[in-house]
This record gives structure tokens, C-alpha cells and sequence, in this order.
């Protein structure tokens, strides 16, 4: 009687243990003593590539001029970059800066489009326009140091690379919402993704604010999906590609670190991840190799955590004639209490960081759910509005 209600729960609380305990130590022994790739181009070298800088922005007054001159102060040589901008139709002053700048610097391009088209079609529309062999894809609210597009670029003289993603460091702190918390997990993210790509080269996934591709490697990406960057890499380790990573290639971002902004925004990311889930199921899953394992591993079982909870929850339930059930039961109401708890603490200014992550783990998990729901629902259109950052 006994005996479904254990092997579901087990099963469950295994799963998640392996993707955010076991996985990440079985990258980290076998990452020991793996040299990322050392066949690349040196710096101001004649033979260094053409490249394209993309960028998709809407009402972007704020932060838009900061990112043009951090993406042009660089040291990549000044005749081998031209920045192409999409305004999706804004209406404040971001057109009027972009013009000022690209009337006086001809590298930037600049396309205003006339009617609110949301960032993929705008992305899609300017890599096509794009002259640069290698094309590196950004957010406005992310900022180039003078280093970054070289340090992205220059392992593209090793043709087995298709992409390489860049680092995004957040400079804000505020103890009264989750940065502490995400920027935590996200270390851990980037530890993964390096490891991966150290390993098999199949880094699971960049981030859309800062990474490089080569233009033949990309596919224009369906205007309806909202995690376009998870699609441009599966597609790549779909057709036997590779993905790295680059510690060097930093950009600075400013998140508030808001817990309201970053459930929206995975909200938002978890139904793109179903959408990616049903578009690369068959031809990643089935093929049982390391892109498989690092997938299911990395980002299925973290997907369906919500999932994966709540049936933990309700075999346990079926369970509570059990001593240890009973146990492991109330562990989880106390969990949820505190998370509670911490919600209230954190109106009287009271900040304790160990709940804090029962928070932020919870909070996740509960967007990831919901963006499961609007996937099931159907996603009309990909019109995008920018989360708030703090400006730097």
C-alpha cells in the first residue's frame, strides 16, 4: 500500500538532489584540470574577425547612451565592429539618442522600426542585416568593459566553436530583497556552464545579455518563444556544435534584486523553457549522450521542480501513518512557514539570509509553475517590456 507513495517520493527527491547537489559535484571532479580552449586569436591582430554587435531596445532613455559608449569604448580594433540597433518603435527619448550617436559614428547602425514588433523579430531581422562574421548579442541594461568583445571573440580562430558566452556580474546589493540569494545561484549557474563546456563543450544554454555566435551557426529563432537564447544554443548542439564559455568576457548589470521583478522575469523564461522543452525533446533527449545528461540534468529536472514538489508533497501525505513521513512532513510545512515568516520580517527591515532562500526557492518554483500554465495556455506574442534595473 505503501509502496507507490515511497517510490514517488523518492524518486522526486532524488531527481532534485541530483540537479542541484549531485550534478554540479560530478562537473566539478571531472572540470579538474581541464584547459579551456587555447587555440585563439591575440589581441589587435590583423587577422581578428568582423564582428556585429545586436542589439534589440525599447524605451531605453535611461541606460541607452551608457551602453553605447561602454559597447564602442573597446579595444577590439575599430574598423572590425559595427553595432546595429532595433528601437521596437519606443516612445521616449532612446531614438533621439541613438541618431546623435550614429550620425557622428558610423560603425552604429541604427533601424528604428516603426510599429511594436517585440525583441525576437527585431533580432531576427537584424542579424540578417548584420555584415559581421561573428555576431555578439546583448540587452541595453548590460555594460561592456574594454575587454569583453575581444575576450568573447577570440576563441573563434578554433573553428569547433560555434558560441561563447560572456559573464554578466551584478554590482548591486540590497540585503531587503534577493540579491544576496540570486546572485548566489547564479555563480553556481556559471560554474556549471563553464564546467560544461570545459568537459564536452556543451554548455547548457548562455546568457542573452552577453554571448557571441558565429552568423552561419544562427537560426533565426520563432517569434513566439520567450527564452530565444536557450533556442539558439540548443539549435547549435543540436547540429553536433559547441558552446563554451569565456571567464574573461564580463559585463556589469544592475539588478535591483526585487523579488516582484525576478518572478516576473522567470515567469516569463519558464514558459520559454516549455516551449524549448517540446522543440528539443526528441532530438536532444533520445540521442542519450552528454548533451542528453547535461540537459535533463541541468534544465529538465529544474523545470519541473514545481512538479516535483508537489507530488513529493502528496505521497508524503498518503505516507503519514509512518514515523519518518511524519517527520519529513512537518520539515516541509516549516519550510513554508518561514518562508512566510521571512515575507513579514522583511516589512520591519529584518533580513536573515538562510531564510531568505527558502524565499527565493520557493518564490522560483512557483514562477516556474506559472509559466508552465501560460505555456499551456499559449503564448500570443512575444512583445516584450524591459525589467527594472537600477541605473549605474
Amino acid at each position: 500500500m505503501n509502496l507507490i507513495p515511497e517510490i514517488l517520493i523518492w524518486s522526486s527527491v532524488f531527481a532534485m538532489l541530483h540537479s542541484y547537489v549531485i550534478f554540479p559535484e560530478i562537473l566539478k571532479f571531472l572540470a579538474k584540470n581541464k584547459k579551456t580552449n587555447n587555440f585563439i586569436w591575440e589581441e589587435n591582430k590583423e587577422e581578428l574577425p568582423f564582428v556585429s554587435v545586436i542589439l534589440a531596445s525599447y524605451n531605453e532613455e535611461k541606460n541607452i547612451e551608457q551602453k553605447i559608449i561602454s559597447t564602442l569604448k573597446t579595444n577590439y580594433p575599430k574598423d572590425k565592429i559595427e553595432f546595429l540597433i532595433g528601437s521596437d518603435n519606443s516612445d521616449d527619448n532612446t531614438n533621439s539618442i541613438i541618431k546623435k550617436y550614429s550620425e557622428s559614428d558610423l560603425r552604429i547602425k541604427f533601424i528604428d522600426f516603426k510599429q511594436r514588433n517585440g525583441k525576437i523579430k527585431i533580432i531576427n531581422d537584424l542579424t540578417q542585416k548584420a555584415q559581421g562574421e561573428i555576431l555578439i548579442l546583448t540587452d541595453t541594461k548590460i555594460f561592456f568593459n574594454e575587454k569583453t568583445i575581444y575576450n568573447l571573440v577570440k576563441h573563434f580562430k578554433n573553428n569547433d566553436i560555434n558560441i561563447v558566452g560572456g559573464i554578466p556580474e551584478n554590482q548591486k546589493s540590497n540585503e531587503n530583497n534577493i540579491t544576496f540569494q540570486e546572485n548566489t545561484y547564479m555563480k553556481r549557474e556559471i560554474n556549471m556552464k563553464i564546467r560544461e563546456g570545459l568537459i564536452w563543450g556543451n554548455s547548457m544554454g548562455v546568457f542573452g545579455a552577453i554571448y557571441a555566435i558565429r552568423k552561419e551557426s544562427f537560426h533565426q529563432i520563432p517569434e513566439k518563444f520567450t527564452a530565444d537564447d536557450f533556442f539558439v544554443s540548443m539549435k547549435v548542439l543540436e547540429n553536433n556544435g559547441k558552446i563554451i564559455f569565456e571567464p574573461e568576457a564580463t559585463a556589469t548589470q544592475n539588478l535591483t534584486g526585487s523579488l516582484k521583478e525576478e518572478y516576473k522575469r522567470k515567469t516569463r523564461i519558464s514558459s520559454g523553457n516549455f516551449q524549448n522543452l517540446k522543440t528539443f525533446a526528441f532530438p536532444i533527449i533520445f540521442k542519450l549522450n552528454s548533451n542528453s545528461f547535461c540537459f535533463i540534468s541541468h534544465k529538465v529536472i529544474r523545470w519541473i521542480g514545481p512538479f516535483l514538489i508537489l507530488i513529493s508533497v502528496i505521497s508524503n501525505i498518503f505516507l503519514l501513518n509512518i514515523n519518518f513521513y511524519k517527520i519529513s512532513f512537518l520539515i516541509f510545512i516549516l519550510s513554508i512557514i518561514l518562508a512566510i515568516l521571512d515575507s513579514i520580517l522583511k516589512k520591519f527591515n529584518i533580513n536573515i539570509k538562510i531564510i531568505r532562500f527558502l524565499t527565493h526557492f520557493y518564490t522560483m518554483n512557483i514562477a516556474l509553475f506559472i509559466g508552465f500554465v501560460k505555456y499551456i495556455k499559449g503564448i500570443e506574442n512575444n512583445i516584450w517590456q524591459p525589467s527594472v534595473r537600477e541605473n549605474k
